[in-house]
C-alpha cells in the first residue's frame, strides 16, 4: 500500500494538469479514486491489478495522495467535491464531468505506453460512472462502474437523478454501440442497502445496455464491519481482507479477471 513503489509523473491535457503514480507491467488499467483521494486501499486494490500482470495507472484527481482516510477528511474533500471544484458534475443527470477528457487523454497515453489491445478503467464513487462516459475513447475496452455515485440523488428532483447516469446521451450512445459491436461487457458494483447509489440507478444501467451489462451487488452484510461508514466502497474501504473466500474478495477477483480477460491475459467473466 505504498506509493513509493510508483513512478509519479505530472499529465497534463488542456486546462487540466494532474499527479499519475504508475507501476506494473502489461496492458494499462487505469484506477480512478474515489473520496477523499488516493488512499491506501486504493493501492492495495492497484498493488492486486500489477501482481495480475498488469499496470496500474492512478491518478489524483483530489485529496492528499497515500493519506488514511478519516471522516474529517473524507468530509472537507466531499465539501470541495459538491460545491467548489469545476472538474465534476455532481448534480447533472445529461452529461460527464468536464475531467473525463483529461482521463480519456489519460488512457490513450497508457495505451501507447503499455500497447495490448486497450486499456481497462475503474472509476469509484464520485468517480464511479467516469468509465463509461471514458468509451468515446478507443483505447477503452474493459470499463468498470464501481459504487457509481453521481448525480448525488438526493434533494429536489432525487427521482429523476436516482435513473440517471453521469454521462451524456451521445456518450452512452457511442458505449452501447462499441459494447455490442465489440463484444465488450460494462461491469457494476454495489452494495445493496448504499443510498448513494439506488437500484433503479442499476435498473436504468441494465434496461440501457442489456445482456452486456454485468452487475455485481452485495449484502450489506458483506461490508467490513467497524468502519464506522455505511457499505458503500466495494473495492476498497469495505472490503473484508480477513475473508479471502468472502464476497468481497470474490468481487474484487471477480473485477480483476474482467480486466485481464479483456486485454489479453489469462482469466474470464465466468
Amino acid at each position: 500500500m505504498d506509493l513509493s513503489n510508483y513512478e509519479e509523473f505530472s499529465f497534463s491535457d488542456g486546462q487540466w494538469q494532474r499527479p499519475v503514480y504508475r507501476r506494473g507491467s502489461g496492458p494499462a488499467v487505469i484506477i480512478i479514486h474515489e473520496m477523499p483521494g488516493l488512499h491506501p486501499q486504493v493501492v492495495r486494490f492497484a498493488d492486486r491489478v500489477v501482481a495480475a500482470g498488469m499496470s496500474a495507472y492512478l491518478p489524483s484527481l483530489f485529496g492528499e495522495p497515500g493519506r488514511e482516510v478519516s471522516q474529517g477528511y473524507l468530509m472537507k474533500e466531499m465539501f470541495k467535491g459538491v460545491c467548489i471544484r469545476r472538474e465534476f458534475s455532481v448534480w447533472a443527470s445529461d452529461r460527464s464531468s468536464p475531467i473525463v477528457d483529461w482521463l480519456r487523454a489519460l488512457a490513450r497515453r497508457a495505451h501507447q505506453d503499455c500497447g495490448g489491445p486497450g486499456v481497462g478503467a475503474v472509476g469509484m464513487c464520485f468517480t464511479g460512472g467516469f468509465a463509461l462516459a471514458m468509451m468515446t475513447e478507443p483505447a477503452v475496452v474493459a470499463p468498470v462502474l464501481s459504487q457509481p455515485s453521481l448525480p448525488l440523488a438526493v434533494g429536489f428532483g432525487a427521482d429523476k437523478r436516482k435513473v440517471a447516469i453521469d454521462a451524456s446521451s451521445e456518450e452512452i450512445a457511442v458505449a452501447r454501440a462499441r459494447l455490442e459491436n465489440e463484444n465488450l461487457t460494462l461491469l457494476a458494483l454495489r452494495f445493496k442497502g448504499d443510498n448513494l447509489v439506488p437500484p433503479e440507478r442499476f435498473n436504468c444501467l441494465k434496461a440501457t445496455f442489456g445482456e452486456r451489462f454485468q452487475s455485481i451487488e452485495l449484502e450489506d452484510d458483506d461490508a467490513l464491519a467497524d468502519t464506522g461508514m455505511a457499505p458503500h466502497s466495494v473495492l476498497t474501504i469495505h472490503l473484508d481482507d480477513g475473508d479471502p473466500e468472502g464476497p468481497t474478495r470474490k468481487a474484487e477477483q471477480k473485477v480483476i479477471d474482467h480486466f485481464a480477460s479483456a486485454l489479453g491475459l489469462s482469466g474470464s467473466d465466468s
